[in-house]
C-alpha cells in the first residue's frame, strides 16, 4: 500500500509518497518522471513517514541543514540504487559532478571506466528529489544541467544551501 500527501514549498507544490517502510517518492508537481514509483491505488493520507518528510522539508526550506533523514524505501535496479546511495553521500552545501560519480561507481565495481551518461540517467530518475540530493550534481565544467524539477529549481536549491 502507498500513501500520498502534498507539501507547498517555496518552489511549488510537492507530492510525497510512501509505503509501509519509507518514502518512495518526492516530486515537484509536473516535473519530468513525476510519479514514476507511484501506484494508482495510493491513498491520500497522513502517515508518520510523510510527516517526517514534511518536517525535513520545513527545516530545509528554512535554510537549515536537516538533522535527520526520513526513512526511505527506494526501488530500482542495482545500478540505480548504487547511484542513489552515492547521491546521499554528497554533503549539504557541496556539489559533485556526473564524471566524479561515474569514477566512484567504476571504482566501487572494480572497473576502469563508467559512463557519466549512464550515471546521469540514474541521477535523473531519482524518485526522492531533494532528500536524495540529485540537485547537487553538476556538469564537469560546473554548469547546471539535468534536473527533472527544472534548472531554475536546481539553482534555487543550490542557492538555499549557499553553493551559488
Amino acid at each position: 500500500m502507498q500513501f500520498v500527501s502534498r507539501y507547498l514549498s517555496p518552489l511549488g507544490l510537492i507530492t510525497l509518497a510512501c509505503d509501509e517502510v519509507g518514502l518512495v517518492g518526492l516530486w515537484f508537481d509536473g516535473q519530468k518522471y513525476f510519479g514514476s514509483t507511484l501506484l494508482p491505488s495510493a491513498a491520500e493520507c497522513g502517515t508518520p513517514v510523510l510527516d517526517d518528510a514534511a518536517r525535513w522539508l520545513d527545516d530545509y526550506f528554512r535554510g537549515h541543514r536537516p538533522s535527520f533523514i526520513p526513512p526511505l524505501s527506494l526501488n530500482g535496479s542495482n545500478f540505480r540504487l548504487a547511484v542513489w546511495n552515492l547521491l546521499q553521500e554528497i554533503p549539504y552545501g557541496q556539489t559533485t559532478t556526473y564524471k566524479a560519480l561515474a569514477q566512484c561507481m567504476a571504482q566501487n565495481e572494480g572497473k576502469n571506466h563508467m559512463s557519466a551518461q549512464a550515471v546521469g540517467g540514474a541521477v535523473g530518475h531519482n524518485p526522492v528529489s531533494i532528500i536524495v540530493p540529485c540537485h547537487r550534481v553538476l556538469a564537469v565544467n560546473g554548469a547546471l544541467t539535468g534536473y527533472a524539477g527544472g534548472l531554475e529549481r536546481k539553482a534555487a536549491l543550490l542557492e538555499l544551501e549557499g553553493v551559488l
